[in-house]
């Protein structure tokens, strides 16, 4: 099975990139003197991939990084690059590479001395004799000093590096930066092909596939985990029903404290396991005496990892109150459907009653008002407005309609 078998929905895309990928084998055989250069070689230093939530725009870029460090036997034989089983497909694809960083927003932006060591590796050359990637998951959060430092390693790039932005749009990436990159954008791909990856890949059921794809209208991470996941449908179903729960100002306070600390908890569960392994490697690398014991002189270290650690946190709680109010959104959105009289399918087909129940009791007026409460409390998220007054704030607004 290749690395493009992961691209749901992006076959335009994931042939331009198998193009570019034989392009690039080519350019590495040519540097080592067995065969000329392509003349017209669809390669290029540095790639901008956007797209939509849940498209899959970063692991379409792990794909393609996957597939310029494949070192399959068959490529002599003529296969393409990307071959999914060969140790440079494996590593770059769960991210031990040795010629694969990733980069990733800790926070809320990507700072300029999270991108010092990156920038200084992609001046070297490759470990294995093929490609440096330096692969970006959120080129959006790059703060102004950290952009500037990716600009100029973009500008002057090293002869076998190659820089993978991934950003939900263009517009969200400076224009010094985009313009000297490759633009690809993906599109969120349909409710069927996501309903038939998860029958596929992971052996659901095709009613519980269909019915995680219409409810997540697309979005690939977030349907394969409500799919597999019963927590999570749980976690889902509790926030769907939240609208019917804040008639008085008391259940307006209840509901919003109960969905931060839903997602407090969530964040939690998701950083212990990684928090953990983190400090006993950086431990084991400071040479940490039998008994936990630091050398003197690397408390200074320790602390700077419990920042990063405690600024992880925070976006992953950020993140996962973000994902409830996608689907509360989601859930107005199919009232709003209702109340119009629109054919658009409905999303949230397991909470039917509860969308009658909403479409009756209110007029499209006020659900447009409450699709826009939801908004700006994502919008003060986004501004560091505490989280508990933020979600208080729009179940009052959801309460007045």
């Amino acid at each position: 099975m290749s690395v493009w078998d992961d691209l749901v929905g992006q076959e335009k895309v994931g042939e331009q990139l198998a193009a570019a990928a034989r392009d690039a084998d080519a350019l590495v055989t040519a540097a080592s003197g067995d065969a000329p250069p392509p003349e017209a070689s669809k390669m290029t230093h540095a790639w901008l991939f956007t797209g939509p939530p849940g498209a899959g725009v970063t692991r379409t870029a792990r794909a393609f990084a996957a597939a310029l460090q494949c070192v399959s036997p068959d490529r002599a034989l003529g296969g393409a690059p990307g071959c999914g089983f060969c140790d440079g497909c494996h590593t770059a694809l769960i991210g031990t590479h040795a010629d694969v960083t990733t980069v990733a927003a800790v926070g809320t932006q990507i700072l300029a001395e999270d991108m010092r060591d990156t920038v200084r590796k992609s001046f070297t050359s490759p470990a294995n004799g093929r490609w440096q990637v330096i692969l970006v998951e959120d080129a959006e959060r790059l703060n102004e000093k950290s952009a500037n430092a990716v600009l100029k390693a973009v500008e002057e790039p090293a002869p076998r590096t190659v820089w993978l932005l991934c950003a939900p749009s263009i517009e969200d990436v400076l224009p010094t930066i985009r313009s000297r990159c490759r633009h690809l954008n993906l599109r969120t791909p349909s409710v069927a092909a996501v309903a038939d990856m998860l029958v596929r890949r992971e052996g659901v059921e095709p009613d519980v596939a269909a019915a995680a794809a219409r409810a997540t209208q697309g979005h690939v991470d977030r349907a394969r985990r409500l799919a597999t996941d019963p927590a999570a449908r749980e976690r889902r179903a509790t926030v769907l029903r939240l609208p019917l729960r804040i008639d008085e100002i008391g259940g307006c306070l209840k509901a919003a404290q109960e969905l931060v600390d839903a997602a407090t908890e969530d964040a939690k569960v998701l950083a212990e396991e990684l928090d953990s392994k983190e400090t006993e490697e950086l431990k084991a690398a400071l040479g940490a005496a039998q008994g936990g014991r630091l050398p003197r002189g690397t408390a200074g270290v320790m602390k700077d990892l419990e920042d990063k650690q405690k600024r992880r946190r925070t976006r992953t709680q950020r993140d996962s109150l973000d994902l409830a109010l996608t689907d509360l959104t989601g859930l107005y959105r199919d009232v709003l459907a209702l109340q119009l009289g629109s054919r658009v399918a409905i999303a949230n087909a397991d909470a039917e009653d509860t969308l009658e129940r909403l479409a009756r009791g209110s007029s499209p007026e006020s659900t447009l008002r409450r699709i826009e409460a939801i908004a700006a409390c994502r919008d003060a998220l986004d501004r560091n407005v505490a989280p508990l007054l933020a979600v208080e704030a729009m179940t009052m607004a959801l309460r007045a309609g």
